[in-house]
């Protein structure tokens, strides 16, 4: 297959920390850059048009459709996706490089390494956190509920691997984690919702959430992380606890709402 031409999509909403960082690093990568922008309140759309990116605004539907719409504002079907607090390394940018030129896959997967309060993040199961990210548009889409999109080829596809990390700069302090933290596990309490989760019981209530605290970090090494290895166990435990406490107490009103 000739070189294929590449087409680079991002969703942003408030981005303005990071989107000019991302922007930044794609300068060899791709010939087309589109941002999809979910009217932003902050100078992320000035950042992008500096850079001189197309900008699409379409508001916020959930992950999985914006990144299935990002997709479709792509001038080619090569597509490349990130986030706006991602960073390509110059060894995934010659990675990227040479795909392009020998194009012999569907899709292609990265290895992600997180940035957390300024720490790189290797253990805990946090690294490598492996991502199809680059892929044939017309082999597949974005799939998911609420959260945890993925992109899904259609079967029988092959998939190869690309060499270099891709940064990401994830939380810049631990109230920015557990604010996140509070808004993911409302949206995964919904999800487990939609997809039937009705009965909660001491076993996600306790058990489930010191289980998560153990494996990431002791069976998962996240002690060697120090204090940030910590904070993420801890965080994650907390978080298993409040997505089925959610489900549970505030999500019981949809079960009465039902009911009427």
């Amino acid at each position: 297959m000739p070189t294929v031409h590449l087409s680079v999509v991002i969703i942003t909403y408030n981005e303005e920390q990071n989107i000019g960082r991302c922007l930044e690093a794609l300068y060899d990568v791709a010939e087309d850059v589109v941002v999809v922008d979910s009217f932003s309140t902050d100078r992320t759309v000035a950042i992008c048009q500096q850079h001189g990116v197309r900008v699409v605004q379409h508001a916020f539907e959930g992950y999985v459709a914006q990144k299935n719409f990002a997709t479709t504002q792509a001038q080619h079907d090569f597509v490349l996706q990130l986030d706006a607090d991602e960073v390509l390394t110059e060894e995934l940018r010659a990675s990227i490089r040479h795909a392009k030129q020998h194009w012999q896959h569907a899709g292609y997967t990265l290895t992600r390494l997180t940035n957390y309060c300024g720490t790189w993040v290797r253990h805990g199961g946090w690294y490598p956190d492996r991502k199809l990210r680059l892929y044939d548009r017309r082999l597949g889409e974005w799939q998911g509920v609420l959260l945890h999109e993925r992109f899904e080829l259609v079967s029988g596809q092959s998939v190869g691997t690309l060499s270099g990390d891709l940064l990401h700069y994830s939380y810049h302090s631990v109230e920015q984690h557990v604010s996140q933290l509070n808004r993911f596990t409302s949206i995964a309490a919904d999800e487990l919702w939609l997809r039937g989760r009705r009965k909660v019981n001491l076993f996600h209530l306790l058990l489930k959430p010191w289980w998560r605290f153990l494996h990431g970090y002791f069976f998962r090494l996240g002690f060697l992380d120090g204090f940030a290895g910590l904070s993420i166990a801890v965080i994650s435990a907390l978080g298993v606890f409040l997505k089925f406490a959610k489900l549970k107490f505030t999500r019981s009103e949809k079960a009465i709402g039902e009911e009427k």
